[in-house]
């Protein structure tokens, strides 16, 4: 059963993983910060992207949350600004002074307080799949997940995930046994932290943060999302200074269903912006 207790914790130490760029490069200037959604981990949403980051002379710098990868939960709720200033710590103690940051999810709420809170450090954003606040939709998948999760129902819960993760196309163009997979009802296929996770998106808004933004943006719109509704994507760009708007047809988890294309999306920003 999974209970948040009442009082924030002190953070613990970051697992992170330190890709080099390619030899030839310069790490510091080429920096890449990334922040994954909830209930995900930078296996589960950036392991594709890495590779091609490094392949093209970024330093990529990936810390899961607590409760996700080998960072251990956290004893209490996440706060929004704990966890963007540690993620910031961890890409600084890697020796990558300034960064893009990369967010996916709740990982784009991550990266807007980042950027404000940091702005000497945060070079460029990407944000995949994006609020700025959870809007009804939102809040009531986010209830469900956190109730099936306090009652131990993983099985449940696998299905929730997976009817608000995925498009109904590649749900219903899913092998048998692909279907299986995204449906283990194993209580060790959710990371520990997913519930402290989930309610932090519920917490979440950077309403008042996005004006402040002064890098170069690029807000990826998943239109076919069943969790966060593009509408909210709309709005990152709408009201984020300058920020680029694009499209891919795609559920929420845009690595898993279209991940050729998301990562030239993400590519393309980088090159023609030099970052």
């Amino acid at each position: 059963m999974t209970k948040i207790p009442a009082v924030a914790p002190r953070l613990p130490a970051l697992s992170t993983t330190v890709t080099p760029a390619e030899p030839g490069t310069t790490p510091a200037a080429r920096g890449i910060l990334l922040a994954h959604g909830a209930t995900g981990s930078i296996a589960g949403n950036y392991a594709g992207l890495i590779p091609a980051l490094a392949a093209t002379g970024h330093t990529v710098v990936a810390p899961d949350y607590p409760g996700s990868g080998d960072t251990p939960r956290a004893d209490g709720p996440l706060e929004l600004d704990a966890l963007a200033d540690a993620l910031v710590a961890e890409a600084v103690t890697a020796g990558v002074e300034t960064f893009t940051l990369i967010g996916f999810s709740l990982g784009t709420a991550v990266a807007v307080r980042a950027a404000t809170r940091h702005p000497e450090r945060v070079r460029g954003l990407v944000l995949t799949a994006g609020l700025a606040k959870p809007d009804h939709y939102a809040n009531i998948w986010l209830d469900l997940w956190l109730r099936l999760l306090e009652r131990g129902d993983y099985a449940g819960f696998a299905q929730a995930r997976a009817l608000s993760g995925l498009s109904p196309e590649a749900l219903n163009a899913m092998s048998p046994a692909e279907l299986a997979v995204v449906l283990d009802d194993s209580p060790d296929v959710p990371p520990a932290g997913s519930a402290e996770q989930s309610a932090l998106v519920k917490a979440v808004d950077t309403t008042g943060d996005l004006p402040a933004i002064a890098v170069p943006t690029l807000v990826i719109a998943t239109t076919l999302d069943q969790l966060i509704h593009p509408s909210n994507s709309r709005y990152l760009a709408d009201h984020i200074p300058g920020a680029e708007y694009v499209e891919i047809a795609t559920g929420h988890v845009p690595m898993a269903e279209r991940p050729e294309e998301w990562q030239g999306l993400i590519l393309k920003f980088l090159a023609e912006r030099e970052l």
